[in-house]
């Protein structure tokens, strides 16, 4: 579905020049609004959805300058370009100290005007998606297959309940959303939302992790610290990869849920906690039951409704929903011009059997928008950026090994590649990416920054 045209208030006391440039915006695919003085100019930018504001400088009833500085109060995120018939420099730089775009002197051109127009919805929608990256916002659960459908009709009747939910699903599923998902809708979702991926989490320090621990409580505790539990009252704590938490840590886990009561290493007294627990885990938890390796108490208590995220094979066109989300994001974020999905690559991105799911295809679709030419992403793009699977015999992403001229450097790329291939290999799953290649996590965690691989 095309995206809505912008829509544009020009605010002008001369009827001629409101007209013209109404003329010459409709042309360019825009809608106008108009306004003949500076309260009705305020009055629709404040209540109707504009895109960007026209203003000139000199209006009757309020002053240009005035209205630009009430609307930035009230609606920061519009774009204002300032027009004037009487422009000089010190009006201009008052313009834009309160935050006009740009700033046009009558007589301007269509062309000139057109460009403004562009270069600050470019600018205020670039900025907007940064915010919202910065701030650490993620994706819905983006789709309309059925499979996806399901599980938000789902996700959205179990939310305002109190009741525990497994999340399951391959690797990149996107396990994390769903919970993200019934956090929102909760009645919790004015707390905390706290996630603990319990893989990463070296065993010895799990305990202190989940449930803090006070000063000198074991070596190195060199001061009081509140635990996931603490961290999360009041709200959400998403336990992902639940299956990895230590066999004797599975019972205390199971005492606090029963109990709602928390004590910290080293702590005389225990707290009580009022915290919701949501729980992921990509593994087959019965058969673990079944081989000792997880409790099955705990299996049961945390498994009250289950959730199960399909493959992304298993998505229909939802790939390519997801892959024009992602394209837009990775533009924003790396400060490229726009771009679209182009010949071949709804077809593509079908054929593909995305092992690494959702994850495999966001890291695909933003190396092919840094990496192609042109403003459309074609399926030669795409499949120049893919990540080549695990165990594909000589496949070399393209690399010329022999283009080093330094045994160091060869030696360092080879390394970031097997890194990278083995960590595609277990779905970004740090413990048994080292437990594989037999190298410590701490030290695996040090090669993965030196080679920024995240």
């Amino acid at each position: 579905m095309p995206a809505a045209p912008a829509r544009i208030l020009i605010v002008d006391d001369h009827r001629a020049v409101r007209e013209e440039l109404a003329f010459a915006l409709g042309y360019d695919g825009y809608e106008t609004r108009e306004a003949a003085d500076g309260p009705t100019g305020l009055e629709l930018a404040l209540a109707d959805d504009v895109d960007l504001v026209l203003l000139d400088v000199k209006l009757p009833g309020l002053d240009g300058l005035e209205v630009l500085a009430r609307l930035k109060e009230r609606r920061p995120e519009v774009p204002v370009v300032m027009i004037s018939g009487h422009g000089d420099l010190d009006t201009a730089v008052l313009a834009v100290r309160r935050g006009a775009f740009d700033f046009l002197q009558k007589p301007f051109t269509a062309d000139r005007v057109g460009l403004s127009i562009r270069n600050a919805l470019h600018a205020f929608r670039l900025q907007r998606e940064n915010a919202a990256l910065r701030a650490g916002s993620e994706p819905d659960l983006l789709g309309d297959s059925p499979a996806i459908a399901q599980v938000r009709a789902t996700v959205d009747k179990v939310a305002r309940t109190e009741v525990p939910v497994l999340v399951t699903g391959d690797n990149g599923t996107g396990k994390e959303l769903v919970a993200r998902r019934l956090h929102r809708a909760s009645a919790r979702a004015a707390g905390p939302f706290v996630a603990v991926n319990c893989a990463a989490i070296p065993a010895e320090l799990a305990e202190s992790e989940l449930f803090g621990h006070e000063k000198g409580a074991f070596t190195g505790a060199v001061q009081a610290r509140a635990g996931s539990f603490e961290q999360a009252d009041g709200g959400t704590l998403f336990l992902d990869e639940v299956g990895d938490l230590p066999l004797p840590l599975q019972g205390k886990l199971l005492r606090v849920l029963q109990e709602h009561v928390v004590q910290r290493l080293g702590a005389r007294q225990p707290l009580r906690v009022d915290v919701r627990v949501l729980a992921a885990t990509n593994q087959d938890l019965p058969a673990m039951v079944a081989a000792k390796t997880f409790r099955e108490d705990l299996y049961y208590r945390l498994h009250v409704v289950r959730v199960h995220l399909p493959p992304l094979r298993e998505r229909g066109d939802d790939v390519v929903a997801l892959a024009g989300h992602f394209l837009a994001a990775a533009t924003a974020r790396n400060g490229l011009p726009p771009r679209r999905l182009g010949k071949g690559a709804a077809a593509w991105l079908r054929a593909q059997p995305w092992p690494g799911n959702v994850r495999q295809l966001r890291n695909v679709v933003e190396a092919a928008a840094v990496l192609a030419d042109g403003t459309d992403l074609a399926a030669e793009d795409l499949a120049a950026a893919a990540m080549p699977a695990p165990g594909g015999g000589g496949s070399d992403g393209g690399v010329d090994w022999f283009a080093f001229e330094k045994l160091e450097d060869f030696r360092a790329a080879t390394e970031k590649e097997f890194l990278r291939r083995k960590l595609l290999e277990f779905g970004g799953n740090i413990k048994r990416t080292a437990e594989r290649i037999d190298l410590q996590r701490s030290n695996l965690y040090k090669k993965l920054d030196r080679y920024g691989l995240k």
